[in-house]
């Protein structure tokens, strides 16, 4: 079952990587032109949010997955060169958990705390959120570089990135290991958990003491579980809850599609303009 699976798995990720690129282009290029009526805060969030994930497509699938599956044995096996995208894909990955994170709270403060909202919700309030949650994700992963030493020496080149040995029992090494394993995922898990729980009883609260208050639309987002990759028997289970983690950064732009008018609009225009453009030559 597990080598029925690996095999296939690299044409699974061959498929994510074809339509996770393009559907988060198409997302990033929407929302940053700024027509389907969102606030320019709630707007630099979701732009954030899509970017992450399209990184994350290009860092995990592209440079991790698909790169192990057809180019075993290439210059990004060069240790210096796969330590940098070692930390890249935690990089990444961090930031579009975080950045999801990030606009939850937005989401939050704009539905609950009304006092807030001005000073907080603003474009210029998301621009430095999403700036220091990247500074800072960055700064936390950069040990790893560190973590990763060559699997082997050929004509005095190092070659592939193993874990130190003092990675596994050195102290600090075990416990930045739980650090980042707490950061990422259980506690943007937890922290978003709480925020909707939150925002929906303030909502139902609402509803019943202002009956008389205007409709109005809210959009709930979920957060993309991480998570590593078992040993043994769990092989299967672990390398499915990857894939599935991974597919979830191709979704937010079907999501928007179902749920916003006018990203349909604007998709259509986009796919009306590629079409009537006459070929070159």
């Amino acid at each position: 079952m597990w080598q029925t699976f690996a095999s296939d798995s690299g044409i699974l990720y061959v498929i994510i990587a074809t339509i996770g690129v393009p559907v988060n282009l198409v997302a990033i290029v929407i929302l940053s032109r700024g027509k389907i009526g969102l606030s320019t805060c709630t707007t630099r969030y979701l732009v954030a949010m899509a970017v992450a994930d399209l990184l994350v497509i290009v860092t995990e699938v592209i440079l991790g997955q698909i790169k192990y599956h057809y180019f075993p044995l290439s210059f990004l096996d060069i240790t210096p060169v796969c330590a940098v995208i070692h930390v890249l894909r935690r990089i990444t990955t961090n930031c579009s958990v975080w950045f999801t994170v990030t606009f939850t709270f937005d989401r939050f403060v704009t539905i609950c705390c009304q006092e807030l909202k001005t000073k907080y919700c603003t474009g210029k309030s998301a621009a430095v959120v999403q700036t220091t949650t990247g500074i800072l994700l960055c700064l936390k992963n950069i040990p790893f570089y560190f973590a990763i030493e060559p699997g082997e020496i050929i004509d005095r080149l190092p070659w592939f990135c193993d874990p130190k040995p003092g990675y596994f029992t050195d102290k600090s090494w075990v416990g930045l290991d739980w650090f980042d394993t707490v950061l990422t995922p259980l506690l943007p898990f937890a922290i978003i958990l709480l925020l909707n729980a939150m925002t929906v009883r303030h909502i139902l609260v609402a509803s019943r003491v202002r009956r008389g208050l205007r409709s109005q639309k809210f959009v709930y987002y979920q957060v993309k579980g991480t998570g590593e990759a078992g040993i043994g028997s769990e092989n299967v289970l672990a390398q499915v809850g990857y894939a599935l983690a991974i597919v979830s950064c191709c979704t937010n732009t079907f999501i928007y599609a179902v749920t916003q008018s006018k990203f349909r609009e604007q998709m259509g225009s986009i796919c009306a303009s590629v079409s009537e453009t006459p070929p070159s030559g």
